[in-house]
Protein backbone atom coordinates (compact mmCIF):
# COMPACT_ATOMS: atom_id res chain seq x y z
CA UNK A 1 0.00 0.00 0.00
CA UNK A 2 1.29 3.46 -0.72
CA UNK A 3 -0.37 5.79 1.95
CA UNK A 4 0.03 9.42 1.84
CA UNK A 5 -0.30 11.50 4.71
CA UNK A 6 -1.42 15.00 4.88
CA UNK A 7 -1.15 16.99 8.34
CA UNK A 8 -3.76 19.92 8.34
CA UNK A 9 -2.65 22.41 11.17
CA UNK A 10 -3.99 26.05 11.88
CA UNK A 11 -0.76 27.44 10.41
CA UNK A 12 0.66 25.07 7.92
CA UNK A 13 0.35 21.90 5.92
CA UNK A 14 2.34 18.85 5.86
CA UNK A 15 2.27 16.04 3.82
CA UNK A 16 4.87 13.16 2.98
CA UNK A 17 5.15 9.36 2.69
CA UNK A 18 5.67 7.69 5.60
CA UNK A 19 8.19 4.74 6.12
CA UNK A 20 7.24 1.38 8.24
CA UNK A 21 8.61 2.74 10.74
CA UNK A 22 6.56 5.85 11.26
CA UNK A 23 9.63 8.39 9.58
CA UNK A 24 7.71 10.67 7.35
CA UNK A 25 10.03 10.63 4.03
CA UNK A 26 10.85 13.99 2.80
CA UNK A 27 8.23 16.09 4.23
CA UNK A 28 6.72 18.87 2.70
CA UNK A 29 5.02 22.40 4.13
CA UNK A 30 3.30 25.44 2.87
CA UNK A 31 1.76 27.84 4.93
CA UNK A 32 -1.84 28.03 5.38
CA UNK A 33 -3.11 31.02 3.19
CA UNK A 34 -6.05 33.42 4.61
CA UNK A 35 -7.68 32.61 0.99
CA UNK A 36 -8.14 29.72 -1.79
CA UNK A 37 -7.09 27.20 1.04
CA UNK A 38 -7.73 24.17 -0.70
CA UNK A 39 -5.68 25.18 -3.97
CA UNK A 40 -2.73 25.45 -1.95
CA UNK A 41 -3.26 21.98 -0.06
CA UNK A 42 -4.14 20.22 -2.91
CA UNK A 43 -1.07 21.81 -4.59
CA UNK A 44 0.89 20.34 -1.99
CA UNK A 45 -0.51 16.55 -2.28
CA UNK A 46 -0.28 16.66 -6.20
CA UNK A 47 3.68 17.58 -5.30
CA UNK A 48 4.16 15.10 -3.24
CA UNK A 49 2.29 12.19 -4.94
CA UNK A 50 4.19 13.13 -7.94
CA UNK A 51 3.82 10.06 -10.05
CA UNK A 52 3.53 8.01 -7.26
CA UNK A 53 0.09 5.65 -7.25
CA UNK A 54 -1.81 6.29 -4.38
CA UNK A 55 -4.26 4.18 -2.83
CA UNK A 56 -4.58 5.53 0.67
CA UNK A 57 -4.41 8.86 1.97
CA UNK A 58 -4.58 9.45 5.67
CA UNK A 59 -5.66 12.87 6.94
CA UNK A 60 -4.25 14.65 10.49
CA UNK A 61 -6.36 17.66 11.01
CA UNK A 62 -7.07 20.63 13.32
CA UNK A 63 -10.58 20.24 15.26
CA UNK A 64 -13.37 20.14 15.54
CA UNK A 65 -13.53 17.33 12.68
CA UNK A 66 -16.58 14.97 11.74
CA UNK A 67 -15.57 12.08 9.90
CA UNK A 68 -18.65 10.53 9.72
CA UNK A 69 -19.25 13.74 7.39
CA UNK A 70 -15.65 14.11 5.84
CA UNK A 71 -15.72 17.57 7.28
CA UNK A 72 -12.68 20.11 9.49
CA UNK A 73 -13.18 23.03 10.51
CA UNK A 74 -10.40 24.49 12.19
CA UNK A 75 -10.72 27.57 14.27
CA UNK A 76 -7.91 29.31 12.75
CA UNK A 77 -8.86 28.70 9.22
CA UNK A 78 -11.81 30.89 8.70
CA UNK A 79 -12.34 29.47 4.90
CA UNK A 80 -12.54 26.37 6.57
CA UNK A 81 -15.00 27.45 9.43
CA UNK A 82 -18.28 26.32 8.44
CA UNK A 83 -16.99 22.77 7.75
CA UNK A 84 -15.16 21.94 4.47
CA UNK A 85 -15.37 18.62 2.74
CA UNK A 86 -12.08 17.86 3.36
CA UNK A 87 -12.43 14.03 2.59
CA UNK A 88 -14.20 14.14 -0.83
CA UNK A 89 -11.47 16.64 -2.01
CA UNK A 90 -9.25 14.51 -1.48
CA UNK A 91 -10.96 12.02 -3.30
CA UNK A 92 -11.49 13.68 -6.43
CA UNK A 93 -7.70 14.20 -6.32
CA UNK A 94 -7.25 10.11 -5.56
CA UNK A 95 -10.54 9.07 -7.00
CA UNK A 96 -9.00 5.40 -6.12
CA UNK A 97 -7.68 5.74 -2.76
CA UNK A 98 -9.24 5.09 0.70
CA UNK A 99 -9.22 8.18 2.49
CA UNK A 100 -8.77 8.05 6.50
CA UNK A 101 -9.87 11.16 8.74
CA UNK A 102 -8.85 11.69 12.38
CA UNK A 103 -8.12 15.10 14.51
CA UNK A 104 -4.21 15.71 15.01
CA UNK A 105 -4.56 15.13 18.53
CA UNK A 106 -5.89 11.46 18.14
CA UNK A 107 -3.46 11.20 15.30
CA UNK A 108 -0.17 12.46 17.20
CA UNK A 109 -1.49 9.94 19.91
CA UNK A 110 -2.04 6.42 17.61
CA UNK A 111 1.60 7.31 16.57
CA UNK A 112 2.94 7.44 19.99
CA UNK A 113 1.20 4.18 20.63
CA UNK A 114 2.86 2.73 17.08
CA UNK A 115 6.06 4.08 16.87
CA UNK A 116 7.07 6.66 20.11
CA UNK A 117 6.66 6.60 23.65
CA UNK A 118 3.97 4.21 23.90
CA UNK A 119 5.13 1.40 22.11
CA UNK A 120 4.08 -1.66 23.14
CA UNK A 121 1.03 -0.30 25.49
CA UNK A 122 -2.36 -1.08 23.90
CA UNK A 123 -4.11 1.85 26.21
CA UNK A 124 -2.65 5.35 26.73
CA UNK A 125 -3.77 9.09 26.47
CA UNK A 126 -1.81 11.39 24.47
CA UNK A 127 -1.59 15.30 25.47
CA UNK A 128 -0.37 17.70 23.32
CA UNK A 129 0.51 21.22 24.66
CA UNK A 130 0.97 24.31 22.15
CA UNK A 131 -1.41 27.31 21.78
CA UNK A 132 -3.78 25.15 22.73
CA UNK A 133 -4.56 22.19 23.73
CA UNK A 134 -5.62 18.86 22.03
CA UNK A 135 -5.50 14.94 22.60
CA UNK A 136 -6.56 11.23 21.94
CA UNK A 137 -7.09 8.16 23.45
CA UNK A 138 -6.04 4.46 22.12
CA UNK A 139 -7.86 1.53 23.81
CA UNK A 140 -6.86 -2.52 23.32
CA UNK A 141 -4.74 -1.01 20.46
CA UNK A 142 -7.13 0.95 19.00
CA UNK A 143 -7.72 5.14 18.40
CA UNK A 144 -10.69 5.96 19.93
CA UNK A 145 -13.14 8.07 17.37
CA UNK A 146 -16.16 8.93 19.32
CA UNK A 147 -19.20 9.70 17.50
CA UNK A 148 -17.79 12.82 15.33
CA UNK A 149 -13.71 12.11 16.04
CA UNK A 150 -13.09 14.23 18.44
CA UNK A 151 -12.69 11.77 21.15
CA UNK A 152 -9.73 13.11 23.56
CA UNK A 153 -10.01 16.69 22.96
CA UNK A 154 -8.54 16.94 26.84
CA UNK A 155 -8.34 21.05 25.74
CA UNK A 156 -11.86 21.31 27.21
CA UNK A 157 -11.74 19.65 30.12
CA UNK A 158 -12.39 21.04 32.99
CA UNK A 159 -9.89 22.53 35.54
CA UNK A 160 -10.37 23.75 38.69
CA UNK A 161 -7.89 27.01 38.16
CA UNK A 162 -9.72 27.92 35.65
CA UNK A 163 -12.76 30.78 35.26
CA UNK A 164 -11.99 32.11 31.76
CA UNK A 165 -13.99 32.49 28.63
CA UNK A 166 -12.60 29.58 26.10
CA UNK A 167 -12.62 30.03 22.17
CA UNK A 168 -14.80 27.14 22.48
CA UNK A 169 -17.52 28.69 24.17
CA UNK A 170 -17.18 27.41 27.57
CA UNK A 171 -15.26 28.09 30.34
CA UNK A 172 -12.84 27.14 32.66
CA UNK A 173 -11.05 25.03 29.97
CA UNK A 174 -7.64 23.62 31.08
CA UNK A 175 -6.66 25.43 27.75
CA UNK A 176 -7.04 28.44 29.38
CA UNK A 177 -4.63 27.59 31.93
CA UNK A 178 -2.03 25.42 30.50
CA UNK A 179 -1.90 26.15 27.44
CA UNK A 180 1.65 28.03 26.10
CA UNK A 181 -0.98 30.74 24.83
CA UNK A 182 -2.35 30.76 28.37
CA UNK A 183 0.43 30.76 30.23
CA UNK A 184 1.88 33.70 28.64
CA UNK A 185 -1.34 35.57 29.39
CA UNK A 186 -1.18 34.73 33.03
CA UNK A 187 2.31 35.65 33.08
CA UNK A 188 1.98 39.54 31.22
CA UNK A 189 -1.21 39.96 33.34
CA UNK A 190 1.37 40.02 36.39
CA UNK A 191 4.30 41.96 34.68
CA UNK A 192 6.22 39.80 32.44
CA UNK A 193 7.54 41.50 29.58
CA UNK A 194 8.32 38.26 27.01
CA UNK A 195 6.76 37.42 24.36
CA UNK A 196 5.83 33.66 23.98
CA UNK A 197 6.07 30.23 25.67
CA UNK A 198 9.57 29.47 24.77
CA UNK A 199 10.68 32.91 26.50
CA UNK A 200 8.35 32.19 29.25
CA UNK A 201 10.55 28.73 29.98
CA UNK A 202 13.70 30.14 29.45
CA UNK A 203 12.76 32.76 32.13
CA UNK A 204 11.33 30.54 34.50
CA UNK A 205 14.86 28.64 33.85
CA UNK A 206 16.88 31.22 34.49
CA UNK A 207 14.75 31.89 37.93
CA UNK A 208 12.27 34.80 37.25
CA UNK A 209 9.41 34.70 39.72
CA UNK A 210 6.54 35.02 37.71
CA UNK A 211 7.70 33.16 34.57
CA UNK A 212 8.46 30.00 37.31
CA UNK A 213 4.78 30.73 38.72
CA UNK A 214 3.09 30.80 35.58
CA UNK A 215 4.47 27.02 34.89
CA UNK A 216 3.63 26.08 38.27
CA UNK A 217 0.10 26.62 37.94
CA UNK A 218 -0.07 25.45 34.51
CA UNK A 219 1.79 22.07 35.38
CA UNK A 220 -0.38 21.56 38.81
CA UNK A 221 -3.64 22.11 36.57
CA UNK A 222 -2.57 19.83 34.14
CA UNK A 223 -1.39 17.29 36.19
CA UNK A 224 -5.03 17.09 37.91
CA UNK A 225 -6.68 16.36 34.53
CA UNK A 226 -4.17 14.49 33.19
CA UNK A 227 -5.38 12.07 36.22
CA UNK A 228 -8.56 12.57 35.94
CA UNK A 229 -8.48 11.72 32.33
CA UNK A 230 -6.67 8.51 33.21
CA UNK A 231 -9.87 7.57 35.89
CA UNK A 232 -11.80 7.50 33.21
CA UNK A 233 -10.45 6.12 30.59
CA UNK A 234 -8.39 3.21 32.51
CA UNK A 235 -4.89 3.65 31.41
CA UNK A 236 -2.13 3.49 32.99
CA UNK A 237 0.32 6.07 30.75
CA UNK A 238 0.05 9.62 29.39
CA UNK A 239 2.30 10.67 26.85
CA UNK A 240 2.71 14.56 26.36
CA UNK A 241 4.07 16.52 23.34
CA UNK A 242 3.61 19.53 21.67
CA UNK A 243 5.90 22.80 21.62
CA UNK A 244 4.91 24.26 24.65
CA UNK A 245 5.73 20.43 26.71
CA UNK A 246 9.43 21.49 25.98
CA UNK A 247 9.49 24.24 28.79
CA UNK A 248 11.56 21.50 30.73
CA UNK A 249 11.59 21.22 34.62
CA UNK A 250 9.32 23.77 35.75
CA UNK A 251 6.14 22.56 33.76
CA UNK A 252 7.25 18.74 34.19
CA UNK A 253 7.95 18.83 37.94
CA UNK A 254 4.59 20.29 39.39
CA UNK A 255 2.32 18.62 36.62
CA UNK A 256 3.78 15.14 37.73
CA UNK A 257 3.55 16.21 41.32
CA UNK A 258 -0.07 16.95 40.83
CA UNK A 259 -1.02 13.69 39.07
CA UNK A 260 0.54 11.63 41.70
CA UNK A 261 -1.48 13.27 43.97
CA UNK A 262 -4.82 13.17 42.30
CA UNK A 263 -4.20 9.42 41.00
CA UNK A 264 -4.87 8.16 44.16
CA UNK A 265 -7.11 5.45 43.10
CA UNK A 266 -5.94 2.01 42.92
CA UNK A 267 -6.44 1.62 38.88
CA UNK A 268 -4.57 4.44 38.33
CA UNK A 269 -2.21 4.73 40.97
CA UNK A 270 0.88 3.74 38.81
CA UNK A 271 0.35 6.62 36.09
CA UNK A 272 2.78 7.37 34.48
CA UNK A 273 3.59 10.51 32.23
CA UNK A 274 6.68 10.72 29.86
CA UNK A 275 7.44 13.20 27.09
CA UNK A 276 6.46 12.59 23.47
CA UNK A 277 9.22 10.95 21.35
CA UNK A 278 7.89 12.00 17.67
CA UNK A 279 8.29 15.34 17.86
CA UNK A 280 6.34 17.37 15.47
CA UNK A 281 6.19 15.11 12.58
CA UNK A 282 4.02 12.49 14.81
CA UNK A 283 0.86 13.44 13.23
CA UNK A 284 2.07 12.66 9.75
CA UNK A 285 2.54 9.22 10.87
CA UNK A 286 0.10 9.03 12.89
CA UNK A 287 -2.14 10.34 9.61
CA UNK A 288 -0.83 7.13 7.66
CA UNK A 289 -0.85 4.60 10.70
CA UNK A 290 -4.75 5.51 10.39
CA UNK A 291 -4.59 3.65 6.73
CA UNK A 292 -3.22 0.99 7.90
CA UNK A 293 -5.63 0.90 10.83
CA UNK A 294 -8.54 -1.74 11.10
CA UNK A 295 -10.56 1.37 12.63
CA UNK A 296 -10.43 3.77 9.22
CA UNK A 297 -13.11 5.97 11.13
CA UNK A 298 -15.86 5.82 8.50
CA UNK A 299 -14.11 6.49 5.30
CA UNK A 300 -13.42 3.13 3.11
Amino acid sequence: MTALALDVGGTKFAAAFVADDGTPVEPKTVPVPATSVWDTCAALLREVADTEPITAVGIASAGPVDVQGGTVAPINMPEWSRGFPLVEAVRSLFPNARVALAMDGAAATLAEQRFGAGRGTDDLLGVVLGTGIGGGIVLGGRLVSGRTGNAGHIGHMVSAYGSERCACGGAGCIETVSSGTAAVKWARARGWGGRDGAALAADAQAGSGVAAAALERAGTALGQVIASAAALTDVSLAVVGGGFAQAGTPLWRPMLASAARQARLGFIRDLRIVPASLGALGTLAGASALTASALTLGHE
